[in-house]
């Protein structure tokens, strides 16, 4: 990954930094700096860990990849201006950190069904205004030609060609290796408190590990989506984060022998994503519910879809299941990038838009330091 953008210049007054949070937005920030020619070091218990799918899991680890940048409802404002940046981003971010060993792509399009007339006209009045975008109607009679029956779109619904889905677990593999290439220093543990230290010393902060060990840095990003609030209180920064759970399950089809023709990468349907994985199986994911209490009836619901779902999927085995927790600002929008003190950023709270805003939010890190 290079600097996309020449004008953003390094802060010399700035010459190490610690990112807390080794998700996707907190690798692609160190990413971000080390590329501007900060020393960077990032911080979390779970770096280079494999992922265990039998336990709580954060929101990078839970996350099915979606892009939905284009649909969009709003066409200004700071949540659509990072939705577009990110979105002119990602191809960048894509070329740099693929290779042979490990190929990473921007898997496309993205269809989205209406779930009643209404919907059906916000999506034709969305699609007009965004054709130069790669949005096209989809009409209640297509896709003509498809194998597996996909749900029930009775009020049609939009194509969205340059939006899809990456591969969550290949993009994090791809970024860990980029931070080694750049000598982004990785610390396996996690951040027990966070301190300024006095003016009279050469560093600003001080960060303990759990294992007691203590690292002093000019600069700090918070990139800890729920973990970040209680760093930042402290400190006298109040900024509230709730938990909202996410559920995914991975179905195997018993009941026919077709295959995906005709599917696109991502098919969204009542809020719930279907992606189609190998020739059998079928990935089902939505963030659900607050808290990180999982529900039945929740899983049901999303599965059956308010009884929009397909036989074949009914009939189908749960193979794999999954929970995960993603931050949401309580009290503005998501997410949360704030530039709260002298060498103290936040970038965080990014809700179901992470891996989206990903390139967009480091790249705002990156102007930030140099204000």
């Amino acid at each position: 990954m290079t600097n996309s953008n020449p004008s953003i210049k390094r802060n010399n007054h700035f010459k190490n930094i610690a990112v807390i949070g080794g998700g996707v937005i907190g690798s692609t920030t160190a990413l971000q700096l080390a590329t501007l020619g900060y020393e960077v070091e990032i911080i979390d218990p779970e770096l280079n860990q494999s992922t265990n799918f039998s336990k709580l899991l954060t929101g990078t680890q839970a996350s099915l990849g979606v892009l939905m940048g284009n649909v969009f409802r709003r066409n200004t404002g700071r949540s659509w201006a990072l939705r577009q940046r990110s979105m002119e981003l990602w191809p960048k971010l894509i070329s740099k950190l693929s290779t042979q060993t490990s190929p990473l792509k921007l898997y496309t399009p993205l269809v989205q069904l209406a779930r009643s007339e209404h919907e059906a006209t916000l999506m034709n009045e969305l699609i007009i205004k965004r054709s130069h975008l790669g949005l096209e109607h989809l009409t209640n009679h297509s896709p003509t030609k498809v194998s597996r029956l996909w749900p029930k779109a009775k009020y049609g619904g939009l194509i969205s060609n340059n939006d899809g889905r990456i591969n969550p677990l290949n993009l994090m593999v791809c970024l860990m290796k980029a931070l080694d290439k750049y000598k982004v220093s990785k610390v396996n543990r996690k951040v027990s408190s966070l301190e300024r230290l006095p003016s009279s010393q050469n560093k600003r902060w001080q960060l303990q590990l759990d294992n007691k060990r203590i690292l002093q840095k000019d600069c700090v990003v918070i990139c800890a989506a729920i973990g970040s609030e209680a760093l930042l209180k402290p400190l006298g920064h109040h900024y509230p984060i709730e938990s909202v759970l996410g559920q995914a399950i991975r179905l195997t089809i018993k009941s026919d022998f077709k295959n995906w023709s005709g599917w696109p990468a991502v098919l969204i349907n009542h809020g719930v994503n279907l992606i189609p994985e190998n020739t059998n199986q079928l990935l089902i994911g939505a963030t659900l519910e607050p808290g990180i209490t999982t529900s039945n009836t929740a899983l049901t619901t999303m599965r059956e879809m308010h009884g929009s779902s397909p036989e074949w999927m009914q009939f189908a085995s749960i193979e794999n299941k999954w929970t995960g927790i993603r931050g949401k600002p309580s009290n503005e929008p998501a997410p949360l990038l704030k530039n709260l003190e002298q060498g103290l950023i936040l970038n965080t709270a990014h809700y179901r838009n992470g891996i989206l805003l990903a390139p967009a939010c480091a790249e705002w890190v990156g102007y930030e330091l140099i204000k």
